[in-house]
């Protein structure tokens, strides 16, 4: 019965058998990797450069697309080289790094996504306290939690994970490395501590989650009380898209870990899995700069001046 040191790498999900579907994917990935680059680069360089945008809501936005681009780079660079090479293989310690990075960036996201929650609820119900509830102190404080909680939690998954027998093979029946996959592989009497885990933290997530929707109503409710349309229309184009973005993120993750295994299939695990990680990081700028006219402002002159220099070159 193979254990944990007699497994030296593992085996991803393939997608396809013939050379013409890998290359596709292949093209697939690298299409949704570079618009998910090109998005969240914009929108840190339009952060980072234009003053009118260092206000805290701008700086957590920052943060979430560091994250996103950290969470996307973990799993899909990977799934290219597998396609392009045609191989399935990952190593013990790559899986390991993957399963790492991914829970850390995720989670760090999800915590970043609460405190934005509660940025819009103190910037729209307690606006005479938005000074010195979110400052630039308890924003750079709100911040290094989030990335903190969010590293300390996946060490603690990556080490009850991978102190677990494997004895069910090394067949991992998805693109990356993810906890789940990996607990079937696993003996039916040791996973239980992870399961433990797993279950700790999805009740933390919920909470959030609850925080998250209780912060919206009670900003809706102010939202609906002001008496200018414009100012309405401003609180929704910056709450709107957050609320997306937590609503997709929370729905297929939530699904993917608690789903009964009577309805799993590697058809629809691998569909849930592509909503909850790649499909956020990509998505997200897009959904930021739709609703929100400073953003989309600030990225179209980043980008014209960005034009003048190359004609002035």
């Amino acid at each position: 019965m193979p254990n944990i040191s007699s497994v030296r790498e593992f085996l991803l999900l393939a997608f396809a058998d013939t050379r013409e579907l890998q290359l596709l994917h292949f093209a697939l990935y690298l299409g949704i990797y570079l618009a998910a680059l090109l998005g969240n680069g914009l929108i840190l360089s339009a952060v980072a450069c234009h003053h009118r945008l260092h206000t805290p809501m701008y700086f957590f936005l920052l943060n979430l697309a560091l994250l996103d681009l950290g969470c996307i780079s973990t799993t899909v660079p990977k799934a290219m080289a597998n396609a392009l090479w045609d191989t399935r293989a990952i190593s013990y310690q790559g899986c390991a790094a993957q399963v790492l990075f991914f829970v850390f960036f995720f989670g760090s996201e999800y915590s970043i996504l609460t405190i934005m929650a509660y940025d819009r609820y103190v910037a729209i119900c307690k606006p005479l306290h938005y000074g010195s509830l979110v400052g630039s102190r308890a924003c750079a404080q709100m911040a290094a939690a989030a990335w903190g909680s969010g590293f300390l939690n996946a060490v603690l998954h990556t080490a009850t994970t991978f102190s677990l027998p494997l004895c069910q093979g090394n067949a991992v029946d998805q693109f990356f490395c993810e906890i789940p996959q990996i607990l079937k592989v696993s003996c039916s009497d040791a996973y239980l501590r992870e399961v433990g885990a797993l279950v700790f933290s999805i009740f933390l997530a919920f909470g959030c989650f609850v925080f998250i929707v209780v912060s919206y109503v009670l900003v809706f409710r102010a939202v609906l009380r002001m008496p200018s349309v414009q100012g309405q229309h401003k609180a929704f184009s910056t709450c709107l898209p957050h609320l997306a973005v937590v609503s997709l993120m929370v729905s297929t993750a939530m699904f993917a870990y608690l789903k009964p295994p009577s309805i799993s299939s590697p058809s629809l695990d691998l569909v849930v899995s592509l909503l909850y990680s790649i499909v956020p990081p990509a998505a997200n700028p897009l959904i930021y700069s739709m609703r929100n006219w400073e953003l989309r402002d600030s990225i179209r002159t980043l980008l014209e001046y960005t034009h003048l220099q190359q004609i002035h070159l």
